[in-house]
C-alpha cells in the first residue's frame, strides 16, 4: 500500500472530484493520475529515441540542406493550390 502526503490543495480537489461523482474513489483519481504520468512517461522516452536518432543521423551526414527541403515544399504546395485553383 502506498501512502503519499498531497497537500490540502490536492488533497481537496481529490475529495471534490469524488464528491461529484467523476471518480468513485480516491484510489481511482490516483491510478488515473498515475496512468495520465505514464502515458507522458511514454510519450517522452519515444520523443527522446527520435532525437537520438535525428542527431544520429546528422552525425552521419544524412541530411540535407533546409533551402532544399523548402524549395521541394513550396513547389508541391504551390502545385496543389493551382489544382485548387483549376478545380473552381
Amino acid at each position: 500500500m502506498i501512502s503519499a502526503d498531497l497537500g490540502k490543495q490536492l488533497e481537496t480537489y481529490i475529495q471534490q472530484l469524488v464528491d461529484t461523482g467523476r471518480y468513485g474513489s480516491k484510489s481511482e483519481v490516483l491510478r488515473e493520475g498515475v496512468r495520465l504520468v505514464q502515458d507522458r512517461e511514454t510519450r517522452l522516452a519515444a520523443l527522446d529515441a527520435s532525437i537520438l536518432r535525428g542527431i544520429a543521423d546528422a552525425e552521419a551526414g544524412r541530411t540535407k540542406p533546409a533551402s532544399d527541403v523548402f524549395d521541394r515544399l513550396e513547389a508541391k504546395y504551390s502545385a496543389m493550390a493551382d489544382q485548387a485553383e483549376k478545380s473552381v
